[in-house]
């Protein structure tokens, strides 16, 4: 297109491009408007669906069967292009992250599952007004195969069901819908009410999700077998499902023994075995092998006809393992036991000084104890020995060893040194050990010396704060003195309070994964260090293989040097030449903080240099007027001694991106038979950013070729934001789909592209002159069936009708009289009710740039039967809002028509004032029997005013092309001619003829009559009429008239008028009849009745006027 010219640049063909051409319109800035539209939000779906209910008007409710696809489609408008989410939950993030589904337009899940179902919300956001979201919630409808359960009540259960019991059987079965239960004794389907011992209902805590069937006092014929059929109805077509289950005398819950049935203590890399037999139970119960909480089986563990056997048993396996047994009968059985595996593990010991004294050394004359921790199993198993210098060592006055219980777990023993004296000096063993063996003995050694002293931890000079930069290696060094030589755990002081548990040496700390520990020497080795990890660190005692003392503990401070973090890292600032703008360089944070410098540069050109003050955090490079030299990349170098941080700015000339409109009314035509038009519209992001856009590099490419068409539009003004820019495809090869790219061009040169898909799809258009339908296609040349109707029409023929249809009513063939031909006929028989509608919409018809035309609507109806009910026509338009539609009522019958086909023609006029979207919808309406089939066929939409109407054409509701100006033009005609026996009803003058001079001309939205004539045969004629008249002559008259006439013409003619009047006038006329006659009065209300004609047709009178009723006038 060419902007802001007067004229139309003529068309550019493109004659290697396959027949393409290119038509450049004109868009003049007073009539191209800012086009910036907030976003609106639909939702519709696509693949297979059981039912979408439309819940209220915003919101649907779709369901699907589980295991199908889910695929819906968020339908939005809004310019520029909105960006679409979706959400499972309002204002929430999708459940699976980083799925690239939650930012698509189609949102599509595969296999959908019954955890699925919810509700789903679409947001569309471009940053005008407020986010649109629309919701649909997903409904997954499944059937699991019912389980029937038996049981009796408290004091009725027995190991049997014997006689004289009340049993109650139980189905249940998870499904959505809630399932139906019906419940069969063999053959015989069971009732309520219908057998005195059997009562059948449902659990008032539970209502529709089980059904019991309760047989009291049993009785022989009650020992049967038993079905629960689960059904939803043939929901979304899932089939229903039964269960069974034989109830006899025998019918017993189940019970389990287990062999052994004691605990099993078995020594490591054994096998084990536990057999669980039944000892009772009909039907015969199930076996199965679980640990707590759901806990899986050991690996390599095989379980075979209630046998688990364990190859090779560890230490982890031991635990408790459960037997379970179930037959639907009752609440299953349950045997457990336990399997110990012998073993010994963390062994640990800790030196107590003298509890009385406050003195954390060892002295001599004072007590001094050392414990030995172990964890056994079995714990009763675990037993202890102690040693001095290799020597066994027993209790006595001196030397006290004391165990705790058996029982406890871990096991502690303690060896309590009373009075401490010199020879007491030397190596204590604590030797650990089970009864049985089956595991090694485990011993610790423990020094008491002069030289066993408390620990202290100091830090090396100088090492209290470390200093270092983002990805060095640092060790953290705490000194650790003593004897025994303690743990030491390291912790983040700032994460970890003084009390709490530290991470032990060896285990990378909390905070961080990258920081790791190596042995006990008291260094912590920190790799890759970042600026996250500076701050305090904590090194402190174990109170754990070492003296049992309050810790001791040291702070390491690490201080991370980072260059300056800046902002913006990348920017890029698009500038027309000429003009004066700033470069900012933030400062977010720096370690040291001070000093910083900074420099600027134009590629590798050094531009400006200095340093920061201490209030200042950002740097401005300022550009006074923007040269061709300017243009490049800029550089701002923030730098402190641990580097510098990078600010880029890339200066270009180059055009913003033009955003494409997608929500043109009426985008794609037909032009011919085999090519469709587009109208391709846009705005341009920015367009006073840069230069001036001189042109638009247009290039095309069909779906799936690599060949590229390019043509410039050029573009002769500026262009406003906002501006909607418009150029017009033709020649499109049907269905191709099309690759469309749009480049912006200043005198910078190209900027930036911005492309579409143009689709292909097929409308109906009136600029094909002519829309013709005989429903011979199964697609019913893309009718549809109106949801809101209370059933559909049919699409059928006569040669496929069935030779049970309903007789006297229904045409034998199509119009054109072949069986084979189809037509589309609304069925009147059960369940149908009188008043039911079906209702028929036509495509979408684009009125374009022909808004306001005429279009003439035909078809053929056969309405034929003595319960006929109507058949109406509507005209629906939509407004400019997709929400905004009318329906005006345009042609309607109803009766009995006879068996044969009739045509039925009649104008219609689209809206001028929008780009209107046109649909015929076409309502059948059931009469009061079944003898009232209605059918339609061979409709057309064709431009231009139906040539020839048929005469029973009795309504027309269509509104003219502007009411206001064709008010006064369209009109009725009522011509009272000399002294004729009849009077006569003009036809509609057409739009632009004039009336004859001294000739009645009025308005009126509806007028059918004919001649009334004298005729042999009878007719009825029911006339509805609102007319305003205008008088044209020596005398002026203004009447306002509502006439209610009902017709009947024998072959003695007569009339019947009813009459109220309101006129203004200077002179009245009056015919021969006195069937028109206008009073000198403000205001009359007139009943005229004629009496039959005689054999001349000339009206006689009663009393000149027969019965005429009085006039009630006001004069003026």
């Amino acid at each position: 297109m060419t902007a802001g010219m007067g004229t139309g640049a003529p068309a550019t063909r493109a004659t290697e491009n396959g027949g393409m051409d290119y038509m450049t319109l004109v868009c003049p800035h007073n009539e191209c408007q800012p086009e910036v539209a907030p976003p609106t939000v639909r939702i519709v779906h696509s693949g297979p669906a059981c039912d979408v209910e439309e819940e209220r008007q915003s919101e649907r409710v779709y369901t699907i069967r589980e295991g199908e696809t889910l695929e819906l489609v968020c339908l939005v408008t809004g310019h520029p292009r909105p960006q679409v989410r979706w959400t499972k939950t309002a204002g929430g993030s999708w459940e699976r992250q980083g799925d690239s589904r939650a930012h698509n337009d189609t949102l599509k899940i595969e296999s959908i599952g019954r955890h699925q179902g919810g509700r789903y919300y679409c947001k569309a956001d471009n940053g005008i007004g407020t986010p649109a979201i629309r919701s649909i919630r997903v409904d997954v409808y499944f059937l699991d195969e019912p389980l029937i359960t038996v049981h009796q009540s408290a004091g009725d259960a027995k190991d049997r069901f014997y006689a004289e019991r009340t049993v109650f059987l139980r189905c249940v079965a998870a499904s959505n819908p809630p399932v139906a239960y019906t419940w069969r004794r063999g053959r015989q389907a069971l009732s309520q009410g219908a057998d005195a011992g059997v009562d059948i209902y449902e659990p008032f805590f539970t209502p529709g999700e089980t059904k019991i069937l309760k047989l009291k006092n049993l009785r022989p014929q009650d020992y049967a077998n038993y079905t629960c059929v689960a059904s939803v109805r043939n929901a979304c077509d899932i089939a229903d499902k039964m269960a069974h289950f034989s109830l006899s005398n025998r019918t017993a819950p189940p019970s389990v023994e287990l062999l052994p049935d004691d605990p099993l203590v078995v020594d490591p890399g054994r096998t084990v075995t536990l057999v669980c037999v039944t000892s009772g139970g009909e039907p015969p119960p199930a076996l199965r092998w679980v640990r707590p909480g759901g806990e899986a089986l050991p690996e390599g563990s095989v379980t075979e006809a209630g046998t688990l056997t364990i190859p090779a048993v560890a230490v982890d396996d031991g635990g408790a393992y459960s037997c379970l047994a179930d037959n639907n009968v009752g609440g299953g059985a349950r045997k457990s036991t336990d399997i110990l595996v012998r073993g010994l593990r963390k062994a640990r010991f800790w030196i107590t000084p003298d509890p009385y004294h406050d003195d954390d050394r060892i002295r001599i004359g004072r007590e001094v104890k050392i414990s030995c921790q172990v964890e056994a199993t079995p714990p009763e198993e675990l037993q202890f020995g102690w040693m001095k210098n290799g020597r066994p060592l027993r209790s006595s006055e001196r030397m006290v060893i004391t165990h705790t219980d058996a029982e406890m777990s871990p096991g502690v023993t303690n060896l309590d040194i009373i009075d401490l004296k010199f020879t007491d000096f030397g190596t204590y063993t604590c030797a650990a050990s089970l009864r049985d063996g089956g595991s090694p003995e485990i011993s610790i050694d423990v020094n008491i010396s002069s030289t066993t002293v408390p620990p202290e931890l100091t830090v090396p000079r100088g090492r209290s704060r470390i200093v270092a930069r983002e990805g060095d290696t640092v060790e953290l060094r705490c000194l650790v003195s003593g004897k025994p030589k303690p743990v030491i755990l390291w912790s983040r002081a700032e994460d970890a309070p003084e009390a709490a548990d530290e991470v032990p040496a060896g285990a990378p700390p909390a905070t961080e994964d990258a920081a790791q520990t190596e042995g006990y020497d008291g260094i912590l080795r920190l790799a890759d260090v970042t600026r996250e990890m500076g701050g305090t660190y904590r090194c402190r005692t174990s109170q754990y293989n070492g003296f049992n003392v309050k810790p001791r503990q040291a702070l390491v401070q690490l201080a991370v040097q980072f260059p300056p973090a800046v902002e913006p890292a990348f920017s890029e600032v698009r500038q027309a030449l000429g003009r004066a703008f700033a470069l900012t360089c933030r400062l977010l944070r720096a370690h040291p903080a001070r000093p910083l410098r900074y420099e600027w540069k134009l590629g590798s050109r050094l531009l400006t240099v200095g340093r920061f003050d201490e209030q200042s955090d950002d740097t401005r490079y300022q550009v006074r007027a923007l040269n061709r030299e300017g243009y490049g990349e800029y550089t701002c170098d923030i730098s402190n001694d641990a580097g510098a941080g990078r600010c880029t700015f890339l200066v270009t000339g180059k055009a913003y991106p033009p955003e494409f409109y997608y929500d043109t009314r009426g985008a794609l035509w037909q032009n011919r038979p085999r090519s469709y038009g587009f109208k391709l519209q846009w705005t341009q992001m920015e367009p006073a950013g840069v230069d001036r856009i001189l042109a638009y590099r247009l290039g095309i490419r069909q779906v799936g070729q690599g060949r590229w068409w390019e043509q410039e539009i050029p573009v002769e003004a500026g262009i406003r934001k906002g501006e909607l820019l418009t150029y017009n495809l033709t020649q499109l090869v049907k269905p191709e789909s099309y690759l469309v790219r749009l480049t912006p061009i200043t005198r910078y040169g190209e900027g930036d592209a911005t492309e579409r898909i143009i689709a292909y799809s097929a409308p109906v258009n009136p600029h094909l002159r002519e829309f013709q339908c005989a429903f011979e296609d199964e697609t019913l040349c893309l009718f549809s069936q109106d949801k809101s109707d209370d059933f559909d029409w049919t699409r059928h023929s006569a040669a496929s009708r069935d030779t049970k249809y309903t007789p006297n009513t229904g045409p034998g063939a199509d119009r054109r009289g072949s069986k084979q031909g189809h037509y589309v006929y609304i069925e009147t028989s059960r369940p149908r009710m009188e008043g039911d509608q079906a209702r028929l919409l036509s495509p979408t018809f684009n009125a374009g740039s022909k808004s306001g035309a005429t279009y003439c609507l035909a078809f053929y109806y056969h309405m034929y039967g003595k319960h006929i009910g109507a058949l109406n026509a509507f005209l629906r338009q939509k407004g400019a809002a997709a929400s905004e539609a009318s329906e005006a009522s345009v042609w309607s019958l109803s009766g009995n028509q006879g068996d044969r086909w009739r045509r039925a023609a009649v104008d219609v006029h689209p809206s001028a004032d929008f780009q209107v979207l046109l649909e015929v919808v076409l309502e059948g309406v059931r009469g009061a029997g079944i003898e009232g089939d209605i059918a339609v066929d061979d409709v057309t939409i064709q431009e231009g005013r139906c040539q020839d109407p048929p005469s029973n054409n009795l309504i027309s509701h269509a509104p003219p092309r502007r009411p206001a100006l064709w008010l006064l033009r369209v009109a009725l005609s009522l011509t009272l001619i000399g002294r004729q026996r009849y009077l006569e009803t003009a036809t509609p003058l057409t739009p632009g003829d004039l009336p004859p001079p001294r000739t009645t001309v009025s308005l009126s939205n509806l007028m059918t009559a004919k001649k009334a004539r004298a005729r042999s045969r009878t007719r009825t004629h029911h006339t509805h009429e609102n007319t305003h008249t205008h008088t044209h002559g020596d005398k002026l008259t203004l009447t306002h008239t509502n006439l209610n006439t009902q017709t009947k013409r024998h072959r003695r003619t007569c009339w019947r008028t009813q009459k109220h009047t309101h006129t203004h006038t200077h002179r009245s006329r009056r015919s021969p009849c006195g069937v028109l006659s206008v009073f000198v009065v403000s205001e009359s209300v007139r009943h005229d009745t004629q009496v039959p004609s005689d054999r001349a047709g000339v009206c006689r009178r009663r009393g000149d006027w027969g019965r005429t009723s009085r006039r009630r006038e006001r004069r003026g």
